[in-house]
């Protein structure tokens, strides 16, 4: 199981909420398809500008990232304890679905 961190999980959730592939994202975005899944596995953070040319390939802006910090203190991975929990959240609703 990859190592998820909130930069990973906020662009899988994007990513399928939009029944996108990594390959489709990826070309979507102009970037390389290793760039999604390093970015989805926690093997690479994103630049705050990459971050929002995936959101935006995916039909999402930096506001659905907000949306998902409800403190003003986290940062995208920032905050190993947070990033488990939101991906930990992410997969309850994939399964709920």
């Amino acid at each position: 199981m990859p190592e998820w961190t909130v930069a990973g999980s906020l662009v899988w959730q994007a990513r399928t909420d939009a029944h996108l592939t990594q390959r489709q994202l990826a070309a979507a975005a102009d970037v390389p398809q290793s760039t999604v899944a390093a970015i989805e596995g926690g093997r690479r953070q994103p630049s705050i500008p990459l971050l929002q040319r995936l959101l935006r390939a995916a039909g999402k802006d930096l506001r659905f990232v907000l949306a998902e910090l409800d403190d003003h203190d986290a940062s995208i991975a920032s905050n190993p304890q947070r990033d488990h929990e939101v991906a930990r959240r992410f997969r309850a609703a994939q399964a709920m679905k």
